[in-house]
């Protein structure tokens, strides 16, 4: 079997607040929320419908993970969520209040606008060309 990137940490104040924005805000499925003991929960994210990698919501627990939540890439776009529907999905994200930090765009690879999550870390929205 070929190498593939299974999921990626996404370090949240709280499992259940970030569940409910990615679900119902940004239209995520659960894949998973399996209890590990104590507090600790192996909790995965995806796009809707997707078959590929997903976020794994990492609750933070020290200062230093605290301290990344909503900074993961330093202020510049962390992830990219690709769809099929741009204009169908940017106006269902309005509707549901996800904070959009410029106007869509036509760029030479993709049609684009940058939001951030519930904690500020940046997305692009795209739709690629071709």
């Amino acid at each position: 079997m070929p190498q593939t990137l299974a999921q990626l940490s996404l370090v949240v104040h709280d499992y259940d607040e970030a569940i409910d924005w990615y679900v119902r805000i940004a239209g995520f499925d659960l894949r998973e929320d399996t209890p590990l003991g104590g507090d600790k929960r192996w909790v995965v994210i995806a796009p809707r419908g997707s078959r590929g990698t997903g976020l794994l919501l990492a609750r933070a627990v020290t200062p230093e993970q605290r301290a990344a939540i909503g900074n993961q890439a330093g202020g510049r776009v962390f992830l990219f969520l690709a769809t099929d529907d741009f204009w169908g999905d940017y106006r269902r994200m309005q509707e549901a209040g996800v904070r959009f930090l410029d106007d869509p765009r036509e760029e030479v690879y993709a049609t684009v606008v940058v939001f951030e999550d519930l904690y500020g870390n940046r997305w692009d929205l795209l739709q690629p060309k071709g």
